[in-house]
């Protein structure tokens, strides 16, 4: 039995309010913890989620199938939303506010959860598969934000090795992630 199940695609192009909600469920947790992983900071963490779909949505209409799966799209707004943060020390509202979403307040099991996501069971998941030298270098790099010198030199291998394995594992993982789609 097939089931009929709009792509992010189709639902990025839809104009049905419920089409953003249901990429925003698809996504939500999973920007979540990458925040989380990377600021530990549960509240900064739901700050640039709420901050990265607020731009999405403002944005919709400006992404572009063939430069690749909405899955990077928001993961490259969501870059820039951290980016952005640690240079300015907080995470700006604006597009949050300019549509009309009102502050996410969380309590103590919030907190938790969120907390819960920078363990990263989905960054995991999506590892798996991967060779054994891509998954320690994309561990390192990418969740747990240590720099490709530093890895280079935990490992006794050149830091061009080190870029090599997390480019290559990470266009790995955006190759399954388009396949899930």
């Amino acid at each position: 039995m097939a089931t009929n199940v709009p792509t992010d695609e189709a639902l990025l192009a839809s104009g049905d309010p419920g089409a953003f909600d249901r990429l925003y469920r698809r996504h939500a947790e999973d920007l979540l913890g990458y925040f989380a992983r990377r600021t530990r900071d549960p509240e900064l963490a739901a700050d640039l989620t709420a901050e990265t779909f607020a731009a999405a949505l403002a944005s919709r209409r400006r992404y572009r199938p063939g430069a690749g799966a909405p899955a990077a799209w928001l993961y490259g707004i969501a870059m820039h939303k951290l980016t952005d943060a640690q240079r300015r020390g907080y995470a700006e509202d604006r597009a949050r506010r300019r549509m009309g979403m009102e502050r996410l307040s969380l309590d103590d099991d919030d907190l938790a959860r969120i907390e819960s996501l920078a363990e990263g069971r989905r960054a995991a998941a999506l590892l798996e598969g991967l060779a054994p030298d891509q998954q320690q270098a994309i561990r390192a790099h990418v969740m747990e934000d240590r720099d490709y010198n530093e890895i280079a030199g935990s490992l006794a291998i050149s830091e061009s090795v080190v870029r090599k394995r997390v480019s290559r594992g990470l266009a790995a993982v955006r190759r399954r992630m388009g396949a899930e789609r």
